[in-house]
């Protein structure tokens, strides 16, 4: 209840804010045109005067005294720090009273504006002065006086929206000193630049020995928008996940540059973004708060909280998410918002950090044209700040296609069809004989002509398997041996420049035996996963000068998402407390206890209860989000911070549950031990088995996982209660949990027996290899196994994230 109603003081203050910063900037608005036309009134009242000054010449003192009164009226109004009405009134009462009428249109303005409401009320309301209110907080963060408080935040982060608004729409008229005078501002926050090039760049399966991406070669510049187009298996996706340094599973040849120099695009970790296709967003947490969420993490420590909300505040507005900012996001079993929006959220998601590199995978996919252009819109501000932008796009529309700036067309087998600007593909083609119809949308054309449904025409005599060949003919590439053929019928000179590369499909043409291939599977699922693993614990140098939060910083941040959901989710837990107090009463009301076993049997029912339910319950923390912690631990996320917010709260269960349980089990049997004992043990149980279920949350798939929770307990338990004729089996007994966990309830259940049950609890004790003095060695074999547990399960979090 303190969380939502604090939510709701927050919005309050970021509406009222928004108010204010749209008032203010209306007002500077409505008063630079009144002051614009009053100016251009007196210029029109002067030259009139003059006109009427050379057919009488007997008026020239009056002029001279009307000329006074304009020009005393002119340099008030100019001279005036804020729009209000007395100083209005009084501009335009000089001119009234010298000349007796007041220009047509001029008073009319003026009278609009003075009885504008809101003009009043920012004139009446000291806190929402235009040029007051706007000055004083941008001073206070210049001077280092950050505002502390949400309202003086939000009112300087909307202020500074308002202002970047207004010069955007200046920058369309800006001559060229003015370009000069913008580029050269100090003030404003520069991102470096990263430039991109590729030379011969090849990508092959190494368990098919088949090419996905061949001789690719170009460059992708900052401050540019390259899209990346191509048939279905052309290896678009492929091919940035080459630049991103995340294809796994292949043999890469050729050289990726960086700035010109040999350098692993891992080093810019920090300042590169990367956009699935997929909307990996969480759904249990709003847009504001998921896009929050990975500012705190990913932005720069040096950069304050104002700055930080500013910079997310500018992103909800350029990509229009203003109306749903307080929605959840939604699920597949609750809905959220549209699917539009979910996909703009996972691009913003982003766009926060301010990266200097950003790589979309099909960003406009399962959007409408409106949509779409509402995000390239955002990309295309993105780019204004030297953002290096790449992104996959399958057929856009005409509007869309003119804003990139850049196009990349592959063809199939990952040939290079065109790399270049946008504007010059067209004449490109039209220089092999390709002319694309009218009417006809030129990316549309492009796919036709390279999934060959349509043939390229002209008199060239083409076809889309020609086309990758004479890309490389007319840049002077090499060409591959088994493309020399399709080049032969073109006389061009430098063809004989031909690459170093055997025939592709050399190897695969040999017959192999069933042995033999079955051992080169092995060997090449041995070598991903090894090379999956150099990947995870692989650390570059960092390159990119950005000091983002450390560990302990983003375990804060990570407690507070993590509390926000599982708050969210408290039917789910209300379920698992209410299952384990029916359990708790069946199997007490069903447990009869046995003086000569010491609730033995009960116990045991009680391991295996709490053991398989708390299993289940705790698979949920890990095996739900595999995709959202791998996409945040690429980005360069804290593993470890993620690991220990959901270990820290699901401890709240660790503790309540064995409560839960016993409130029932215990009343029913009444044992002779005391409820504290009790609890301590099923204490450890929880915490223990929550460890395990860690394990195998990450180590195995969902259905796997829940498979091997429900068998586990019951096969450990009935391992742990067997004789033990051998030392093998006792071996085997004492790598189960089970049977610590109910040794130390026994234990703790007779040691309340005394006088003429001694010898009897002696007996018993002993048959079941049980002693009595081992009660705290029980304990602390479950809570060393529960770390056990949680070590386990962090190092497979972190060596086997990537599927």
């Amino acid at each position: 209840m303190e969380l939502c109603s604090l939510e709701r003081r927050v919005a309050k203050s970021r509406e009222a804010a928004a108010r204010s910063a749209r008032k203010t900037a209306n007002a500077r608005q409505r008063w630079q045109f009144a002051k614009d036309a009053t100016k251009k009134g007196a210029m029109g009242l002067q030259a009139q005067l003059s006109r009427t000054f050379k057919k009488d010449a007997g008026n020239l003192e009056k002029f001279k005294i009307l000329k006074q009164a304009n020009s005393e009226a002119d340099v008030e109004l100019l001279s005036h720090p804020r729009p209000t009405t007395s100083s209005m009134v009084a501009s335009s009462s000089v001119a009234t009273n010298k000349k007796g009428k007041e220009p047509s249109g001029l008073m009319q303005m003026i009278h609009e504006i003075e009885n504008d409401p809101d003009i009043d009320d920012i004139e009446n309301d000291p806190d929402t002065e235009i040029e007051t209110r706007g000055k004083s907080v941008t001073e206070n963060v210049s001077k280092g006086k950050q505002p502390h408080t949400h309202s003086q935040i939000f009112k300087y982060a909307y202020s500074q929206l308002e202002k970047e608004k207004a010069q955007q729409k200046e920058n369309k008229k800006l001559t060229f000193s003015g370009v000069i005078k913008m580029a050269t501002n100090t003030e404003r926050r520069k991102r470096p630049l990263i430039e991109i090039s590729f030379k011969d760049l090849t990508l092959t399966l190494k368990a098919q020995n088949k090419h996905i991406l061949r001789y690719v070669t170009g460059k992708i510049k900052p401050g540019r928008i390259t899209a990346v187009m191509g048939p279905s298996g052309a290896g678009k996706t492929t091919f940035l996940s080459a630049l991103a340094g995340k294809a796994l599973g292949c043999s890469v040849t050729g050289s990726v540059l960086i700035n010109g120099r040999n350098e692993s695009i891992h080093s810019f970790k920090k300042i590169t973004g990367f956009v699935p296709q997929d909307d990996v967003v969480h759904g249990n947490l709003t847009v504001e708060e998921n896009l929050w969420f990975s500012a705190q993490c990913r932005l720069s420590v040096d950069l304050s909280k104002p700055e930080k909300v500013l910079v997310v505040e500018r992103v909800i507005e350029f990509l229009g998410l203003q109306s749903v900012r307080n929605s959840l996001v939604g699920t597949v079993e609750k809905r959220g918002i549209s699917g539009g929006q979910r996909k703009r959220v996972n691009v913003g998601l982003e766009m926060v950090m301010e990266p200097s590199l950003l790589i979309l995978d099909e960003p406009t996919s399962g959007l409408d044209s409106a949509s779409s252009q509402l995000l390239l819109r955002a990309l295309r501000r993105e780019a204004l700040e030297g953002v290096n932008i790449c992104m996959v796009v399958h057929q856009p529309s005409y509007a869309l296609y003119k804003m990139f700036d850049d196009l990349i067309l592959l063809g199939k087998g990952g040939l290079t069809v065109y790399h270049g600007s946008a504007k010059k593909v067209e004449e490109y083609f039209l220089g092999l004989g390709i002319n694309i119809p009218e009417r006809i949308n030129p990316p549309d054309y492009f796919i036709d002509i390279l999934e060959g449904l349509t043939a390229p025409g002209g008199s060239s005599g083409l076809s889309y398997k020609d086309l990758p060949v004479r890309w490389m003919l007319h840049n002077g590439y090499p060409i591959p041996l088994d493309m020399r053929q399709n080049a032969v019928q073109y006389d061009m000179s430098h063809s004989v420049n031909s690459a170093n590369e055997i025939d592709p499909h050399g190897s695969s043409h040999a017959d192999k035996t069933f042995a033999g291939e079955l051992w080169q599977d092995m060997r090449n699922n041995v070598e991903l996963r090894g090379e999956k693993i150099r990947h995870n614990f692989f650390k570059s140098k960092d390159l990119s000068d950005r000091k983002t939060p450390g560990v302990f910083k983003q375990y804060k941040y990570f407690l507070i998402r993590v509390g926000k959901q599982r708050l969210r989710e408290a039917r789910m837990q209300a379920i698992d407390y209410l299952i384990l107090l029916l359990a708790g009463a069946c199997l007490g009301s069903l447990t009869k206890g046995s003086e000569q076993t010491f609730g033995a049997a009960g116990y045991t029912y009680t391991v295996i209860a709490v053991s398989l339910l708390c299993k289940i319950a705790a698979l949920r923390s890990f095996s739900l989000e595999k995709l959202h912690y791998w996409r945040e631990s690429d980005s360069g996320m804290s593993s470890l911070a993620y690991f220990l917010s959901k270990d820290t709260l699901d401890h709240f269960n660790t503790v309540i549950k064995p409560v839960v349980y016993l409130s029932m089990f215990y009343f029913f049997t009444n044992p002779r031990s005391t409820f504290a004992d009790n609890y301590i043990v099923l204490l450890c149980l929880v915490y223990c088995v929550t460890g395990i279920a860690y394990a195998l949350s990450i180590f195995f798939e969902p259905g796997a996982a829940q498979l091997w929770s429900v068998l586990l307990p019951v096969v450990l338990t009935l391992v742990a209660t067997q004789r033990k004729d051998s030392k093998i089996l006792k071996d085997i007994a004492n790598l189960c949990y089970s049977k610590w966990a109910l040794q130390a309830l026994v234990v703790a259940n007779a040691e309340r027996y005394q006088g003429v049950w001694l010898i009897t609890r002696c007996g018993s004790l002993l048959k079941s290899g049980y002693n009595l003095h081992d009660w705290s060695l029980c304990i602390s074999i479950l809570i060393l196994m529960g770390v056990i547990g949680r070590a386990i399960a962090f190092f497979c979090m972190v060596t086997f994230r990537k599927k």
